[in-house]
């Protein structure tokens, strides 16, 4: 924005791909309104300074110059920056092409006029508002006058009596008419002293007109004896009557149905049967109720017509009892308190249960409270999702649940890499209990004890899976379902079960959907359709609601998700610290080479697409800029000469050395599986013990891989592809991680790093992430730290997805790849 004097001669101008334009003000407003994606800050504000103006906030003022200009009334603190650009659209859009000083479009030199353009803003200027009468106080029959009142200071004088003699007062009605249009006919008086109000009138001030008028600064006094407290919520009650057991499993999954209605109320005390078809059958504002008049809005008459509401489920109700909401005719609702609401809320709050004797473990205190936690919900035939840190104990608080509930099998569905660690910590902890795989060919389902399996073969067998008669069905690292569409998803959904448990150290990684999707698997209905979520929970926190909407979501959520983070006050204090540390590497020449190269090739082919095949150049660009930076060879598909050629590979030996030296161990993630063959044939060449696990490696070899590193001192170095060994292994020999890459999710860094750093680990951890200098790694890891975390005022961290790379403008794009800094 070029700034003014006056305001309207200044300029806005744009830059993109090398070239500027320099706009008037009009021209680029016009442009902006229609500018969502590729200006999106620019675009709303010029949204918000149309609403500004278009709402009449504005003053006249005399610039240093000494010129005449409109300007916007002081806005947010927030808004600072952009006050130029609202002066200099409320200067633009207030003129016509001729006319006098603050009207026609010239310019004006009005120095004499500075005095007055400073007492509008730094005194009380005139202010009207509306006293609205019934002549007689006739309220059943006489029609409602609305009288305008002149403001100046703390005098009020009626409009009538001052017409003519204060071109401010004139000055105020129009700023009112702006606002609701039936002022307009005060003007068409010769003098504007009253207003005969419809009952349309009266009750659109009643409602939205009235509250648009205070917020421009209008507003509307209602006759003392009128009684404006007329309130309606919605009630729940149960056809089974209180006495019912509003907590047991055959409540929740049996279709029993709570009674829903709205109650009306004045004074706080509930009108009666005949009260309510009282109000019903009135067509006037207004309704004589207990011996005074009462003023009625349309919704409230609407209401007590329609009293009696659609029953609602017994998880609706809960969802009712836990937020004080409930939705109702597209909007929330309160719902007042009641007891069938109190005994569903009693119920989550029972006595705790004790240990299973057939438990041979001690549990830890949070571990016992999970415990007690998933008992309860279970035992009320719902669902629950136990989202603990990585390496809390998520395992052995499952396995003791099975043996406190003792009501028929369980079936564990987790990925592939976990059925060894399954099956060691049950005969460890449950020793006794059966305990069987459905996996591989030949498979046979067991009907006792605990039944384990991956998502690809339940994918594969959920018909089968689906017949048998499962107590409990528990999802492991639930996040491979985040996709409520997948086949896989779908086919969860299919297996029916007494109890649904969903076990996750990350319940959310992208957005809030991949909640949803979790919980409406656990509890289905808790959040209504994914299209209501959105509305209701998800898009107000997006768009920054961490107030209402958060705190709302949070109450619903707390009785059906327990999370609990390493760094939670008494939760694991026998952790050893975790240090995390950047360790920034500079590019070979080789590098830099390569780097720049691929930037100015592909850069050119982006530019010029559009689409798909954009979003998928824009993909290659940053898939090849990683695997230079990682290593020549990588990106050139080469396997020979790899010392001397990387900054990543160099950092990675002296590491290792040094890490050797100490008698350490450690983990080396990496998300490409050519990266980590490279890296295993560099470190056989160096004569360094090394293991490769990745997603390739039959499940036998995995468990074999994992029990070799973490029972034997060779080998020192494990090789880990990321998004297969992410997850559910126990590695707490190593004592060092190394991210040689940078994946674009810190959430699952987080949990490969957990692999060393849980329970078990006796010796701090230390995690090294290579970053690459003065390049997109040093951009993205510096956009992973500064990035607004959508759900953390639920439950946890949100973190940023690739496919929005994809939407970056080419100006926005060239920033993040350039390649920065001494070579």
């Amino acid at each position: 924005m070029k700034a003014a004097d006056p305001p309207r001669r200044g300029r806005v101008v744009f830059t993109g791909d090398g070239r500027s334009h320099d706009l008037p003000v009009a021209d680029a407003v016009a442009l902006l309104l229609d500018a969502h994606a590729t200006q999106p800050y620019w675009s709303a504000a010029a949204h918000t300074a149309l609403r500004l103006v278009a709402g009449g906030r504005l003053l006249p003022t005399v610039t240093d110059a000494g010129h005449d200009a409109w300007v916007v009334s002081p806005t947010a603190p927030s808004d600072v920056e952009l006050q130029p650009f609202f002066d200099a659209v409320a200067d633009t859009l207030t003129r016509v092409p001729d006319g006098p000083a603050f009207v026609g479009d010239d310019i004006h030199h009005v120095p004499h006029l500075r005095e007055w353009a400073t007492r509008l803003r730094t005194e009380p200027a005139t202010r009207l508002s509306l006293r609205l009468e019934v002549p007689g106080g006739d309220y059943g029959t006489g029609p409602f006058t609305a009288v305008a009142q002149v403001h100046r200071g703390a005098t009020v004088t009626d409009l009538a009596q001052v017409w003519g003699g204060d071109p401010e007062a004139l000055l105020a009605l129009r700023h009112a008419a702006g606002v609701w249009a039936p002022l307009l006919r005060l003007l068409d008086l010769a003098v504007p002293d009253r207003l005969v109000l419809d009952d349309a009138e009266v009750l659109d001030l009643a409602g939205g007109a009235g509250a648009r008028l205070a917020e421009a600064g209008v507003e509307v006094h209602w006759p003392r004896e009128l009684s404006r407290d007329l309130t309606a919520s919605a009630t729940v009650s149960s056809a089974m009557g209180d006495a019912s057991d509003a907590g047991s499993p055959s409540f929740f999954g049996g279709g029993q149905l709570f009674e829903f209605n709205w109650e009306l109320a004045t004074g706080g005390e509930v009108l009666t049967g005949e009260e309510l078809d009282q109000l019903a059958s009135t067509h006037r504002p207004v309704v004589r109720l207990r011996d005074r008049w009462t003023l009625v809005e349309p919704d409230l008459v609407r209401r007590a017509r329609e009293r009696d509401l659609k029953p609602l489920t017994a998880i609706d109700a809960l969802g009712a009892a836990l937020t004080g909401t409930a939705h109702v005719d597209g909007e929330w609702v309160p719902v007042a308190p009641s007891r069938p609401l109190e005994r569903l809320r009693e119920r989550l709050d029972e006595p705790p249960i004790d240990p299973p004797p057939a438990l041979r473990a001690t549990l830890r205190d949070y571990q016992l409270r999970g415990l007690r936690w998933l008992a309860r919900m279970t035992s009320l035939g719902l669902g629950g999702c136990l989202a603990d840190d990585m390496g809390l104990g998520k395992t052995i608080t499952l396995i003791a649940l099975h043996l406190h509930r003792a009501a028929g099998p369980t079936l564990v569905v987790c990925p592939a890499s976990l059925l060894g660690n399954w099956e060691r910590e049950i005969a460890r902890f449950a020793p006794g209990t059966p305990v069987s795989r459905f996996h591989g060919a030949g498979r046979e389902l067991a009907s006792e004890g605990i039944v384990l399996t991956t998502y690809g073969t339940m994918r594969l067998d959920a018909e089968r899976l689906a017949e048998a008669d499962w107590d409990l069905v528990v999802a492991d690292e639930a996040q491979h379902v985040k996709n409520p569409r997948s086949e896989t998803a779908r086919a969860l959904r299919r297996i029916p079960a007494t109890a649904r448990v969903a076990l996750t150290g990350t319940p959310v990684e992208n957005n809030l959907g991949e909640l949803w999707a979790i919980l409406d698997w656990t509890t289905p209905g808790l959040l209504g359709s994914y299209a209501t979520f959105r509305s209701r929970w998800a898009r107000p926190i997006e768009e920054g609601d961490r107030t209402v909407a958060a705190e709302a979501l949070s109450r619903l959520l707390r009785p059906f998700l327990l999370r609990r983070r390493k760094s939670d006050p008494g939760i694991a204090p026998e952790l050893p610290p975790k240090t995390e540390t950047d360790r920034p590497v500079a590019l070979t020449t080789e590098q830099a080479g390569l780097y720049q190269a691929a930037v100015t090739e592909t850069m050119a082919e982006i530019r010029a697409a559009t689409g798909m095949r954009r979003r998928g150049l824009v993909l290659k660009l940053l898939t090849s800029l990683k695997q230079i930076c990682n290593h020549p060879a990588q990106y050139l598909g080469e396997t020979d000469r790899l010392a001397g050629r990387s900054g990543k590979l160099e950092l990675l030996d002296e590491l290792i050395d040094t890490i050797r030296a100490e008698d350490g161990a450690l983990l080396v993630f990496t998300q490409y599986v050519a990266m980590a063959r490279l890296l295993e044939s560099h470190l056989a060449e160096r004569g360094v013990p090394v293991a490769l696990l990745h997603g390739g490696t039959p499940v036998a070899r995995r468990d074999e891989l994992v029990a070799r590193f973490q029972d034997s001192a060779t080998p020192p170095v494990f090789l880990l592809s990321l998004k297969a060994a992410g997850t559910g292994l126990n590695l707490t020999r190593a004592d060092h991680v190394v991210h040689y890459d940078r994946w674009w999710n810190p959430a699952v860094e987080a949990q490969a790093t957990d692999r060393a750093h849980r329970i078990g680990q006796q010796r701090p951890v230390q995690v090294h992430r290579l970053i690459a200098e003065g390049t997109v790694e040093d951009r993205i890891a510096a956009m992973l730290e500064s990035k607004k975390d959508l759900a953390e005022a639920v439950l946890g961290p949100q973190q940023t997805d690739v496919s929005e790379l994809t939407e970056l403008t080419d100006a926005q794009l060239s920033e993040l790849v350039a390649l920065r800094g001494e070579r």
